[in-house]
């Protein structure tokens, strides 16, 4: 906004306002109109002022809403005519008129009110702030009506209507002088019921609380999609469609009139305020040719109803070797899979009753036509052609009794009915020879389940040894092809093939594919909620991953921290605070957070840290703001009660020596997957039991299993070992493997932790098989593991 006061202010720069008013004076005016204010610059030698100008300018008058004047204000600004030169003009002239147009109101607007986006039923308040030479006087209106009652500084609504849309501004009066606000735009969201009353969130971060809905329509309909955020300022939109944005699609509504084939496609829109940014959902928009009989025809591929994930990875173990890739890993594919439209929820670090209710949440989100995906990163091992996954309280050595089998998961996932069950296990699947329990478990004939093992039968998957956090072998190839829209067994073929040209493991670790997949499904799918759907599901997966919303502590002493909110996983928070007033008296402050609950145990040297790498946080580096301290509180599913911790404000005043402390409770409830309990105690005999088969007595030596995500090289081992048929685990080596600068890390178990090499499984005998197994049943399970298709890579 210019300042009428300032006479060196280039007239382009001028208010809209006085422009117009100024503009319509001249071209009204005969004698002393635009001509002749052209005639009178053309004389001054700082501007030039051709006849082709003046041309120019008089064939705007043929335009509808053409301005001469204008076109010659524009020109001469654009030659650095300031306001006191036109001054100067327009008095050589004696145009009173127009020099009534710019002389100054004496009102100066300090506060613009701001466009908003905002939930119906919410409180909302439109701010202008002016000041004049003598009292000023406000009215607010919508459009071109006055708003009854709005004679105030503050327009306020509450609650805020729907009715409410609308574009409003303000008039500040003082004397017979008037200036007007900036216009302002409030958009009101009409969000479903279970959002409840949506608070604005803090300003620049927009929060998306209305999803565009895949649709299937025909050709020649009306496509109808609608985003919505919360925001402020308001939000801006961008639609796009396949990737590729879409010209004139700005609008949080968007629609087409008549439909084509073109307009198929994957839709998701782009909403950004200020300079942050953030995506709606991607959705389907699937153009059929005709309908027979309330059926939909075409040539579309498959699609699921619903598409839900589990991503579990486990690093830090009490009583085996600690990782280092899953944490990574389960990042990496969190994301992708994201973009993909699955509901992800990602855990690390769980016990076993942890992972055991974490399965059974994850069971409850699956029904009909549903895909899911589960995927494990950690310690893991292999009997009888059945896997395990190894929490990280599990007891050295482990039993079948302490993991959970991936196929009693996989039982239950098939009485769900759903289109797709796709198993990635980024473990080794050796023999675990203090195990010598045979599973039971007995599976349905169903041609949608797709196993990806990291490694073959028998075999160790890898971690690269490395300073800092890379991914495993396995993901680091799938990540590459996760987002390819083909049938997922081509996919994980295309991975096997990239992992064999990795010379690091190459003859060492092979991805092994087992499917009995018939039809051409992709992760990539369009979803389709069918009528097996149920709002419950979706209700359940937002608990799981709610923020607490921001908050903004006052302090007696008028400090004010502001503490905000960032999931790096679902079990694993962020918070991080930072000071946004202090007074001048003040000296320095600053806020930690102390008093968590003992049960997080959370390291207190890894707290109030003034970066976010410093909490052991790596993988949100670069996404937070700077000039805030940070505090990561992982195992957030061990919270017994609501999340409360005290801030505590030390204080440095100028003229006091002594630091002067301030505490305050806060209470943040039970943010992410503490809401879900998974601390309970699981039900095993409800959920993920293996039928289990008592055999004789293991008699392998009293240690545990060598069946980590590790790299074993026998040349690397002592000799005094050679001849046993136990083969000593050494010391980590750290050389480079394959020249390419990768090294396979070789965690150590202890001194007396041995592997076992070369040992054949002994065949099942009468007495291996349960007693209530019949022909039949036997015969069932037979033919199933017959239909899976094995594709098997040189280990």
């Amino acid at each position: 906004m210019s300042d009428m006061n300032d006479s060196s202010i280039n007239i382009n720069l001028l208010k809209e306002s006085v422009l117009k008013r100024l503009c319509e004076t001249l071209d009204k005016a005969n004698n002393k109109g635009w001509r002749k204010l052209g005639e009178i610059v053309k004389n001054d030698k700082r501007f030039k002022m051709s006849m082709d100008d003046m041309d120019m300018c008089s064939l705007k008058v043929l335009e509808v809403d053409g301005s001469p004047s204008r076109v010659m204000l524009k020109h001469m600004g654009d030659q650095g005519c300031v306001l006191g030169d036109l001054m100067g003009f327009l008095q050589i002239m004696g145009h009173t008129d127009a020099l009534q147009c710019l002389k100054p109101s004496g009102i100066q607007i300090l506060v613009h009110p701001q466009s908003v986006a905002v939930s119906a039923g919410h409180n909302l308040r439109l701010s202008c702030c002016a000041v004049g030479s003598s009292h000023v006087h406000f009215q607010w209106f919508r459009k071109t009506e006055e708003v009854h009652h709005s004679c105030s500084p503050d327009l306020v609504f509450s609650p805020v209507q729907l009715k409410d849309a609308g574009f409003y501004i303000c008039r500040v009066n003082c004397g017979n002088s008037c200036e007007f606000s900036h216009w302002a735009q409030v958009d009101v969201l009409d969000v479903p019921p279970r959002y409840g009353l949506v608070s604005l969130p803090s300003e620049g971060r927009p929060r998306v609380l209305i999803q565009p809905q895949a649709q299937r329509l025909l050709v020649g309909d009306s496509l109808f999609l609608e985003c919505g955020a919360v925001g402020r300022p308001l939000p801006q939109y961008q639609w796009y469609r396949n990737g590729m944005p879409i010209k004139k699609a700005t609008k949080r509504k968007y629609n087409v009139q008549c439909l084509t084939a073109e307009h198929q496609g994957r839709y998701r829109c782009e909403i950004c305020c200020n300079d942050e940014r953030t995506w709606s959902n991607e959705v389907d928009v699937i153009i059929d040719d005709f309908l027979i009989n309330d059926q939909y025809y075409s040539l579309e591929k498959p699609y699921a109803t619903d598409k839900v994930a589990l991503l579990m990875g486990n690093l830090t173990y009490r009583n085996h070797p600690q990782l280092k890739a899953p944490m990574v890993d389960v990042y990496d594919l969190t994301n992708l899979l994201r973009q993909l439209n699955f509901k992800v929820v990602s855990l690390l670090d769980l016990t076993e009753s942890e992972m055991r209710n974490a399965v059974e949440e994850f069971l409850s989100l699956l029904h009909k036509g549903v895909y899911g995906l589960l995927y494990y990163a950690g310690h893991g091992y292999e009997n009888f052609g059945h896997s395990f996954m190894v929490p990280v309280d599990a007891p050295n050595p482990y039993h079948s009794s302490n993991c959970l089998c991936v196929q009693s998961i996989l039982k239950l996932m098939q009485e769900k009915e759903t289109g797709l069950n796709v198993f990635l296990l980024d473990m080794c699947r050796k023999r675990n020879f203090h195990d010598d329990v045979m599973p039971n478990v007995m599976l349905k004939v169903t041609a949608n389940i797709v196993f990806g093992y990291a490694t073959c039968q028998d075999a160790e998957a890898f971690e690269l040894s490395s300073s800092g956090f890379t991914n495993g072998v396995f993901i680091k190839f799938l990540k590459g092809r996760l987002l390819e829209d083909e049938k997922i067994t081509v996919l994980l073929d295309r991975v096997a093939e990239d992992m064999g040209q990795f010379d690091p493991t190459k003859g060492k670790q092979a991805l092994e594919i087992r499917s009995s997949l018939s039809e051409r499904r992709s992760l990539a799918d369009s979803i389709h909620p069918g009528e097996y759907s149920h709002p419950g599901h979706d209700l359940l997966w937002i608990k799981a991953h709610e923020l607490p919303e921001s908050k903004v502590l006052d302090y007696d002493c008028g400090v004010q921290i502001k503490m905000d909110f960032a999931a790096e996983f679902s079990n694993v928070l962020v918070i991080y605070t930072s000071i946004v007033n202090k007074p001048e008296e003040m000296l320095s402050c600053q806020a930690h957070i102390t008093n968590l609950p003992p049960e997080l145990d959370v390291d207190p040297k890894l707290m109030n840290k003034e970066t976010v790498e410093a909490t052991g946080s790596f993988l949100l580096s670069g996404s937070l703001p700077q000039h805030c301290l940070y505090t990561r509180l992982g195992s957030i599913q061990k919270l017994r009660d609501e999340l409360a911790f005290t801030v505590s404000l030390q204080v440095q005043f100028k003229s006091l020596d002594d630091m002067v402390e301030w505490n305050m409770d806060v209470n943040i409830g039970k943010p992410l997957t503490a809401k879900l309990d998974l601390n309970r105690p699981a039900r095993k005999n409800s959920c993920q039991q293996t039928c289990l088969m008592p055999h004789s007595p293991s008699t392998s030596p009293s240690h545990s299993p060598a069946c980590d995500r590790r790299f074993h090289s026998p040349s690397l081992c002592s000799p005094q070992h050679a001849a046993s048929p136990y083969l000593n685990v050494c010391e980590p080596q750290f050389g480079a493997v394959g020249g390419h600068g990768y090294n396979l890390g070789v965690p150590m178990h202890g001194d007396h932790t041995y592997m076992c090499e070369n040992v054949q499984s002994s065949p099942l005998t009468a007495q291996s098989i349960p007693i209530e197994t019949t022909d039949d049943m036997e015969d069932m399970q037979n033919d199933f593991m017959s239909s899976l298709q094995f594709y098997n890579r040189p280990c």
